[in-house]
């Protein structure tokens, strides 16, 4: 089973990288892009780039707001693995651009 993050190492993780916040139980990520193609081709790359490394977070779309949205506890070897926590590996997936 995979080490979970402590608190103050998430903190410290989200302090490292702009834009993303703890909310509950998940990381979030909102951007805003300038029409709902742009913001659907983003969506698209990161569903791509997600799959290649086993990470799926829920990507939320409402015309040009991108809502990224990945909860702990999931098993699917994605950014936070193992049972209710997060990785060391997570955060080098969130630094990583899609």
């Amino acid at each position: 089973m995979a080490r979970k993050f402590s608190s103050s190492e998430i903190e410290a993780a989200l302090a490292e990288t702009p834009g993303w916040a703890a909310d509950g139980d998940c990381l979030v990520r909102t951007l805003l892009f300038g029409d709902h193609i742009t913001a659907f081709g983003f969506v698209t790359r990161v569903a791509m780039a997600a799959e290649a490394m086993d990470h799926h977070p829920d990507l939320r779309i409402a015309y040009n707001r991108v809502e990224l949205r990945r909860q702990k506890g999931r098993q699917d070897g994605g950014l936070f693995e193992g049972a209710g926590g997060s990785t060391p590996s997570g955060a080098r997936a969130r630094r990583e651009p899609a």
